[in-house]
C-alpha cells in the first residue's frame, strides 16, 4: 500500500511563510485526488487544499489566497506553500488522498508564533 511522508514544517512567524512537501512510495498523484489535511491541538483533522489529477486546485474558505498546492507525478511529490501565516494555521499537517484512503503518515508541525 502506498505511503506519504510529510516534511517542511517548523517555527515561524505570524506572517511568515513555510513550504511543506508530501512524498508517496507509489505514483499515485497521477491517479487520485490528492490533499492536503491538518489538526490544530484539541481540534477534529480538516481538509485544507486538494489538488487534481488533472492539476486543477481548491482550498479551504480560511486558508484562499494564502496557500497554494501543487505537485511533481514524476516525483512522486505534493507541496503546499503557506504564506501569510497565522496562528491559527497551528497544526500537524498531513497529506493523502481526498477520501483520505491511505494510512495516515506522521504529519509535519506547523507552528505560528503571534
Amino acid at each position: 500500500q502506498v505511503q506519504t511522508v510529510e516534511s517542511g514544517g517548523g517555527l515561524v512567524q505570524a506572517g511568515g511563510s513555510l513550504r511543506l512537501s508530501c512524498v508517496a512510495s507509489g505514483s499515485i498523484f497521477s491517479r487520485k485526488v490528492m490533499a492536503w489535511f491538518r489538526q490544530a491541538p484539541a481540534k477534529q483533522r480538516e481538509w485544507v487544499a486538494g489538488i487534481a489529477t488533472g492539476g486543477t486546485t481548491t482550498y479551504a474558505d480560511s486558508v484562499k489566497g494564502r496557500f497554494t498546492v501543487s505537485k511533481i507525478n514524476a516525483k512522486n511529490t505534493m507541496y503546499l506553500q503557506m504564506n501569510s501565516l497565522k496562528p491559527e494555521d497551528t497544526a500537524v499537517y498531513y497529506c493523502n488522498t481526498i477520501s483520505p484512503s491511505l494510512p495516515w503518515g506522521q504529519g509535519t508541525q506547523g507552528t505560528v508564533s503571534s
